[in-house]
């Protein structure tokens, strides 16, 4: 059995260097279409605008693609180096998304984001938005096989165990590629993103405005994204509807854990707007509900319960007791090929062997298990109720507020005066950092109460881990942890310095009447002669 601190650390460091990551991934995904759609204004009036706003706000996109392959290699290579038995466990599934990422998505990206940047003076006006259009295609594209694998990790359809191989086996791609938790999990992701971009670009925008410069590029560029925004932000909360009724179908202890709901309540249940969770005697110390709201939300129905923690650890104890028949029939199956009676057992109870393998982090011989261990199997099975209650909490508040500042701001600047409003202005600069928090605390959600499964019912996490020295764990851990903070320092002083000189140091023109941009200005934002080099 690996060490407790082996598994925390592995587990620590995977979760730092995703969350890194995906401090870039949002703004990625989402600053793609908004440039495909400012530069198909651009196509379509010939307006020159339109093409400054392309190439500035794909300049800030550019810097932030950079820093996001960067750190995304990594965490393909921790999957062979941390989680070992993880990735000779599930490979020929969890590989086989990854690797059409890399072969459909990643190439097509990788070659359109150059044509990009370089090809404005060698493209017609058509073919250079076609080449965004691709390169936007390809960044979503990325995503979406990256979390058909995380949707199969949270849901497992397609596959088998084979008893021979010790392994699971693709059976079929088209399941797992249409399993509705992957779909949910795309658009939602992707939509979340398209927000990130929206905000980034509204509260840069109204720092243009606030502080008087660029006005009419500015006031453009704030009237997309708060239409881009709006229409991204419903999106969001309505893919966070199905992802809670998914949860339901597939994760009912995550559901339970969010909800802090410890009892089954008669349906339909009601929705724990605020709760002071304790855990330890199962009960909340205090909460407020709204009643009926939970059932209608996560079932689809007036009639259908929901269980609570109490019953999931009751039913999980079941669970456990079957796997260990399932885990006994295996290892007798390994011994006697041909022994027919525990081929039949391990058949009836294999289902449950995730469950029986969970024993294993209490005892060596999950048959010795005593009703102790297996109760205190069953409790481990629930993930920490307060953290996962206060973070998906705050990403629903934070939801609906991305839609009420697009509302506002859509309903403003379709009537002109978004400039003259400094609350909102200040609001969209102020915000910008938001949709960072409410990405990482989706993933939090995702991730952390899927615990503690590293395959939901399948593979515990305790069984995924390498057999590292925990000096390896500390000093990888702590590496990453350096070069990500300097990577993301890097970043912030790129945006803050492009962002302050705007869309001028994309050439000498002038915007509302400014004087033309400084030439020390223009050789530091990388433009060259004519300026036409990106």
């Amino acid at each position: 059995m690996v060490s407790d601190s082996v598994v925390d650390l592995s587990r620590l460091q995977f979760a730092v260097t995703a969350l890194y990551h995906f401090l870039f991934v949002p703004l990625t995904l989402g600053m793609t279409y908004l440039l495909v759609v400012m530069e198909t204004v651009y196509v379509m009036t010939g307006k020159q605008i339109y093409k400054d706003m392309t190439r500035f706000w794909g300049k800030l996109f550019g810097i932030n693609f950079a820093l996001g392959v960067t750190t995304g290699l990594t965490m393909e290579f921790e999957f062979g180096t941390n989680w070992s038995y993880f990735s000779h466990y599930v490979g020929d599934i969890f590989g086989t998304p990854l690797a059409l990422e890399g072969l459909m998505a990643f190439f097509l990206e990788s070659t359109f984001v150059g044509l990009f940047f370089f090809g404005w003076e060698r493209l017609s006006k058509i073919g250079h938005l076609a080449a965004t259009f691709l390169m936007a295609t390809g960044t979503n594209l990325s995503a979406l096989w990256i979390l058909v694998a995380n949707g199969w990790m949270q849901r497992p359809v397609g596959a088998r165990f084979d008893p021979v191989t010790m392994r699971m086996e693709l059976v079929s791609l088209w399941k797992v590629f249409l399993n509705p938790v992957a779909q949910a999990k795309f658009v939602h992701t992707v939509s979340a993103g398209y927000v990130t971009a929206s905000v980034f670009v509204l509260g840069i925008s109204a720092w243009y405005l606030l502080k008087g410069k660029n006005q009419e590029f500015a006031r453009r560029s704030f009237r997309i994204a708060a239409a881009f925004g709006l229409a991204s932000a419903v999106s969001v909360i309505i893919l966070g509807d199905e992802s809670g009724y998914l949860d339901d179908l597939g994760q009912k202890t995550k559901l339970a854990a969010m909800e802090a709901m410890w009892e089954t309540e008669p349906a339909p249940a009601s929705f724990n707007v605020f709760a002071i969770p304790d855990q330890k005697n199962m009960k909340n110390d205090f909460v407020i509900r709204i009643p009926y709201v939970l059932g209608f939300i996560a079932t689809r129905s007036y009639d259908t319960p929901i269980p609570g923690i109490r019953e999931i650890v009751r039913t999980n104890e079941g669970r456990i007791q079957k796997g260990i028949l399932a885990v006994e029939a295996l290892d007798r199956m390994r011994a006697h090929p041909d022994d027919l009676e525990a081929r039949q057992q391990f058949e009836e109870n294999q289902k449950d062997l995730g469950f029986g393998l969970l024993l294993r982090k209490y005892v060596r011989d999950p048959a010795k298990a005593t009703p102790a261990e297996i109760h205190r199997a069953a409790l481990a099975t629930i993930p920490r109720v307060t953290p996962l209650f206060w973070s998906f909490r705050v990403m629903v508040g934070l939801g609906f507020a991305f839609f009420a500042l697009f509302a506002l701001a859509f309903y403003y600047s379709s009537r002109n005066s978004c400039h003259k409003k400094p609350w909102l202005l200040k609001w969209s600069l102020y915000f910008i950092p938001m949709p960072y928090l409410a990405s990482e605390l989706g993933w939090f959600v995702a991730e952390y109460g899927r615990q503690p499964w590293s395959i939901y019912g399948l593979l515990p996490v305790s069984d995924s881990v390498s057999s590292l020295p925990l000096s390896s764990l500390i000093f990888s851990l702590g590496g990453f942890v350096l070069f990500y903070t300097v990577l993301l320092v890097v970043e912030l002083v790129l945006m803050f310095k492009y962002a302050r000189l705007g869309p001028a140091c994309l050439h000498t023109g002038r915007y509302d009447g400014e004087a033309p941009a400084r030439p020390e200005d223009l050789r530091s934002a990388g433009v060259a002669g004519g300026g036409h080099h990106v």
